[in-house]
Order: C-alpha cells, then sequence, then structure tokens
C-alpha cells in the first residue's frame, strides 16, 4: 500500500481544494410567464419551453389554484400586448416591414 514519505503541508493541501466550492445557479427569465428558471429547461411555472407548451402545469392543480394561476397568466398576457402595439408603431418597426 502506498504511504506518503512526507507529510503535504497546509498551503499545498489548499491549493489542491481550491476549486472545490459550490457555484450560485444562473437563472433566465421564461418569456412567457417572467419567473425565474435554469436555462434550457421547461418552466415549471407555466409549463412552456421555447414558446411551446410542453406540460400541462394547470391539470395537476387544485380549482382556486386554477384560477388563480390563469388570472396571473391573463395579466402578463395583458402586459406583453400592450408593450407590442407599442413597438409596432416605432419608425423602426414600420420601415422593417
Amino acid at each position: 500500500m502506498a504511504v506518503p514519505k512526507q507529510r503535504h503541508t497546509k498551503s499545498r493541501r489548499n491549493k489542491r481544494r481550491m476549486h472545490l466550492y459550490l457555484k450560485t445557479p444562473i437563472f433566465s427569465i421564461c418569456p412567457k410567464c417572467g419567473k425565474e428558471v435554469l436555462p434550457h429547461t421547461i418552466c415549471w411555472h407555466c409549463g412552456y419551453y421555447k414558446g411551446i407548451e410542453v406540460v400541462d402545469v394547470l391539470k395537476k392543480l387544485t380549482k382556486k389554484e386554477k384560477k388563480q394561476r390563469q388570472r396571473e397568466m391573463k395579466a402578463k398576457e395583458k402586459e406583453e400586448g400592450g408593450t407590442a402595439k407599442e413597438e409596432s408603431i416605432s419608425w423602426e418597426g414600420l420601415s422593417r416591414k
């Protein structure tokens, strides 16, 4: 069995362990609902990935939770609809068409 001939110093030990730490996860924002999600994953709040509904989130919720979630989604769509109209009226938007 291999046994080290000399003791490793604290600095050598710490140099080896320099890369052993937890990194904070980087979140992106879901374009559909605006919640934070990990990149390249389904949003578990609305069930969309790249603009396509992958998971029906409302299916597993209770009746009260369904109503609340639907209200949140409608409010978010109204906010997006208002900003989309402003963008289409700009000169840059008109010149592109």
